[in-house]
């Protein structure tokens, strides 16, 4: 995908980290998307696909599964001092293809959809949409085999209903997942073949390879707007899947620029929004799998963990302006202010008096400001992979992530000195002393 990151501003130096990310966003409509992109920095980087099972043969390798999670890995120092680990999550809620997809409704070709986590459905509606993901086909001899697909154009969207004929949609907007959300995609008499369009559109990005049919595929929907720096000042930024595709590309980032002797992992997990609860999730064997084959021997394995630190970085809720209710009264975390340390003592977040003192000491030494956040007692608290490998491990855990607002809508935004801040954080954290932390 071509980058198409809009900006009129003249920018400060700290807008690097905002730019370079913002153009991975606009590469990584999905999952998918994002853990080949992630690939293709880490092989640049000198790192090694490795699978597991198979014996380590360098000091920088990763691993991937279901082409939507991975674990990307530099060693530098003896196991018994543990690992450096920065953990975000791939996915983002959206709307995702139905299988038997496409219909014809009162001359609308239509699309069957899902919803996928916990998303701000009304964003949805009048936006320029296309469609991304992976598809599953044979190929010339009879074999299956999986690509990813891109159609990098508004082939269809979400139209609202006139206010003329839902007077009261400013008062109450219900909308019914099932009968509200399928989007146009065309208009015609005979109903789309949708296999046949993902199959055009293979042979469009593919153009050297022989497909035969489509066995299956797993769609997304996706805002065409490329992703912004916005604001008088250019201090902001808009774009969707900011949660949390900005934590993931800057720890992957931080990953590479360290310099430390240290041991350091990102891993990236997917269906987060869903829970974690998949072989790709958090709560899954993945990154445990890789740590024992790492490690070895059970008590090789026990030391590491006991020595280890794990950042889950999630972006938090930034106060809003016109909501500042929701918040806390003294917990509410501004945008450009730096991370947000999330704290929730029914373990929502993984955070202890000891992991905050450590990222709190950690933000000192690198000179980068922080802030807390605490629901209000009266509403619930989200969650993040950070409990949920915290308790698959047993490893120390800091559950952090940047201020941001509209969090699950289509187009979400944060600040543009957090990236920068985010980034320095996650770089000092991998570049810290093995054994002090």
């Amino acid at each position: 995908m071509t980058d198409k990151t809009n900006t009129t501003h003249k920018l400060t130096p700290t807008a690097e980290a905002a730019l370079d990310l913002l153009g991975f966003i606009q590469r990584s409509p999905t999952p998918f998307h994002a853990v080949s992109n992630c690939v293709e920095m880490l092989e640049s980087a000198g790192y090694v696909s490795q699978m597991l099972g198979e014996g380590i043969e360098t000091g920088k390798f990763y691993f991937t599964r279901n082409d939507s999670s991975l674990i990307a890995v530099s060693i530098n120092a003896p196991l018994d001092q543990g690992f450096h680990i920065v953990g975000a999550h791939t996915d983002s809620p959206c709307l995702k293809v139905k299988p038997n997809a496409c219909y014809e409704n009162n001359t609308y070709q239509q699309l069957g959809v899902e919803v996928y986590g916990g998303a701000l459905l009304g964003p949805w509606f009048d936006r320029d949409l296309s469609m991304a993901g992976r598809v599953t086909v044979t190929d010339q001899n009879g074999r299956t085999s999986s690509r990813l697909i891109d159609f990098q154009r508004a082939i269809a969207t979400i139209p609202s209903l006139a206010i003329h004929l839902n007077r009261d949609v400013n008062d109450e907007n219900k909308i019914n997942r099932q009968t509200h959300l399928p989007p146009v995609l065309a208009l015609l008499e005979n109903t789309l073949d949708f296999d046949a369009l993902l199959l055009d559109q293979l042979k469009k990005q593919y153009p050297e390879q022989v497909f035969g049919a489509v066995l299956a595929h797993e769609i997304s929907l996706y805002d065409t707007q490329p992703p912004a720096i916005i604001g008088l000042e250019a201090q902001l930024i808009a774009s969707a899947r900011l949660d949390n595709l900005l934590s993931s590309y800057l720890g992957l980032r931080a990953l590479l620029d360290h310099k430390a002797q240290s041991n350091c992992i990102v891993v990236l997990s997917d269906h987060e929004e869903v829970g974690s609860a998949t072989a790709s999730g958090a709560a899954g064997p993945f990154l445990e799998s890789v740590l024992r084959l790492i490690c070895g021997e059970e008590h090789a394995y026990r030391r590491a963990i006991c020595e280890s630190l794990l950042i889950s970085a999630d972006n938090a809720h930034a106060v809003h302006p016109n909501y500042s209710d929701r918040h806390e009264p003294r917990h509410q975390p501004k945008i450009n202010q730096g991370p947000v340390i999330k704290v929730n003592h029914n373990q929502r977040y993984a955070s202890n008096s000891e992991t905050q003192g450590l990222f709190a000491l950690l933000c000192h030494k690198s000179g980068v400001p922080y802030q807390t956040f605490v629901v209000r007692s009266d509403m619930g608290c989200g969650s993040t992979i950070g409990p949920i490998i915290a308790t698959e491990l047993g490893v120390r855990t800091i559950d952090i992530g940047v201020p941001q607002l509209a969090m699950h809508s289509i187009r979400e935004m944060a600040g543009v000195d957090d990236c920068a801040y985010l980034l320095a954080a996650l770089t000092a954290f991998f570049n810290e002393v093995p054994g002090y932390l």
